[in-house]
C-alpha cells in the first residue's frame, strides 16, 4: 500500500492518490470528511480556516460505498483559488503579472532557501507553495482511509496533545482510548488535561500578541495491533522505524520517542524493560508498557505510544532577519499568511500518518485482495497467537 500527493498551497486543489487498498471494504466520504474537518480546529489556528473548508471529493476507486481493488483518488479543492489564479495559475503570463507576489527573501525555518537553491527556483514561490503544511491535508485524507480500515480490523487510534510551549499535560494511564478520543475532541488545544488546558491557551495567547509562534509535543495511542507485525529480519521492515520516519516528514516535526523514549537514556535496564506475563483469556502481555507497544522492530500486543515533537512555525508576524537572493542585502524576511501555533492541528496529521503505516505493515504480512480475507486472516492470527 502506497500513496502519493500533489497541489500547491495556494493552487487549484490537493490530490491523494492510494494504491493497495482491499476491494469490497467498506469507505465512504463522511469517514475521510471527519478527519479533514477535525484537521482544521485548534486554539491558534490563522485565518485561512475560516476560508478553507476542507472536504473531500472521490474520483475513482470506490463504488457504492466499497472499495474496488483499484487505486482510490481523493481530491481536496481550494476555495481560495479564485483570489490566486494570476499568481498560481498553469497558464503563461506577462512580465508584468509575473511580478506580483514574487518571493526573493527566503524564511529562516522553512524550505524556501534549500529548495531554491536545489531546483534553481529565482522566486520562491515555487518552493513555498508545495513545501506548505497545507500538503498535510491530502495525507490526513489518505490516513483517514487507512483508518477507516483499521477500525474495520478492531485496531483503534488517538492524537492528542502532550505539550505546547514549555506547559505539560499530566499522565492519565487510567484513560481507556474512548475516554482519550472524547477528551481531546472536546478540548479546544486537543489535550487530556483540562487544567493544563487553560495554561496552553494562555500561553498561545501571549505569544500571538507577541508576533511569535509556539511548538510543543503531540502523542498518538494505539489499542488492538496483535503482537509480531513488522519484522526484526530487514532494517527497513522495522514498523517503529517506519512509524518515526512517517512522523518526521510531517513539516515542523523534528524528533520521535516509543514509550518513556529517551528517558531510557537516565534509567537503569530493570526500570525500561517490560516483564512477560500470560493468561489464558488474552494470551501473553506485559506488566508495563515502557517500550510504547514495540521490541525488535514488532508490535508487542500492547497499546502503541509514540510522540513527536514539533517544532515551533517558523513564519513569524516579526519575521527574523534573512538575505534577498537578487540583492544579497539583509532584509526581514517575508510573512506568509500563517497560525501561531498549530499542535493540535499536527496531533491530527500525526495520529493519521501513524495509521497509514499501521494499515500498511497489516497488508504486507497477510492476504489482502479482498478485505473479507484480510479480515479473517487477522482474526486467525489472533487465535493463533493467544494459544501460542
Amino acid at each position: 500500500m502506497r500513496y502519493l500527493t500533489a497541489g500547491e498551497s495556494h493552487g487549484k486543489q490537493l490530490t491523494t492518490i492510494i494504491e493497495g487498498i482491499p476491494a469490497q471494504m467498506p469507505l465512504i466520504k463522511e469517514n475521510i470528511n471527519e478527519s479533514l474537518l477535525r484537521r482544521q480546529k485548534g486554539y491558534g489556528r490563522g485565518k485561512r480556516m475560516q476560508i478553507e473548508k476542507d472536504l473531500v471529493e472521490i474520483t475513482s476507486g470506490v463504488r457504492h460505498g466499497y472499495t474496488l481493488g483499484s487505486p482510490i483518488s481523493l481530491v481536496i479543492h481550494n476555495d481560495d483559488f479564485k483570489h490566486w489564479t494570476d499568481i498560481m495559475g498553469e497558464d503563461p503570463i506577462d512580465d508584468t503579472a509575473s511580478l506580483r507576489r514574487v518571493v526573493t527573501r527566503p524564511r529562516p525555518g522553512h524550505a524556501d532557501l534549500n529548495g531554491a537553491l536545489k531546483y534553481g527556483h529565482r522566486d520562491m514561490r515555487n518552493v513555498l507553495e508545495r513545501s506548505s503544511a497545507r500538503e498535510t491535508a491530502a495525507r490526513v485524507a489518505a490516513g483517514a482511509v487507512a483508518k477507516t480500515m483499521l477500525l474495520h480490523l478492531g485496531i483503534e487510534i488517538c492524537g492528542y496533545v502532550k505539550e505546547i510551549g514549555g506547559i505539560h499535560a499530566e499522565e492519565n494511564t487510567t484513560l481507556t482510548i474512548k475516554d482519550r478520543q472524547e477528551i481531546s475532541e472536546d478540548s479546544p488545544v486537543r489535550t487530556l488535561d483540562k487544567k493544563a488546558e487553560k495554561l496552553m491557551m494562555d500561553r498561545i495567547d501571549f505569544a500571538k500578541k507577541n508576533g511569535d509562534s509556539l511548538g510543543g509535543v503531540t502523542e498518538v495511542y494505539v489499542e488492538g495491533m496483535p503482537a509480531g507485525i513488522g519484522s526484526y529480519v530487514h532494517y527497513d521492515r522495522k514498523l517503529d522505524s517506519r512509524i518515526a520516519g512517517a512522523v518526521v516528514s510531517i513539516n515542523a516535526y523534528k524528533g520521535v520517542e516509543f514509550g518513556i523514549g529517551f528517558e531510557a537514556a537516565r534509567r537503569n535496564g530493570s526500570e525500561v524493560h517490560d516483564e512477560i506475563s500470560w493468561n489464558e483469556e488474552i494470551g501473553y502481555f506485559r506488566n508495563s508498557n515502557r517500550l510504547g507497544g514495540f521490541e525488535g522492530g514488532m508490535t508487542t500486543g500492547m497499546p502503541i505510544i509514540v510522540k513527536g515533537v514539533m517544532k515551533p512555525i517558523p513564519t513569524l508576524m516579526k519575521p527574523l532577519k534573512s538575505v534577498d537572493i537578487e540583492t544579497k542585502e539583509t532584509f526581514q524576511a517575508s510573512v506568509e499568511r500563517s497560525d501561531a501555533c498549530a499542535v493540535p492541528a499536527a496531533a491530527v496529521v500525526m495520529e493519521h500518518v501513524v495509521a497509514f503505516e499501521l494499515a500498511r505493515a497489516l497488508l504486507e504480512q497477510f492476504p489482502h485482495d479482498r478485505f473479507s480475507v484480510l479480515k479473517e486472516a487477522i482474526y486467525q492470527y489472533r487465535e493463533e497467537i493467544r494459544g501460542f
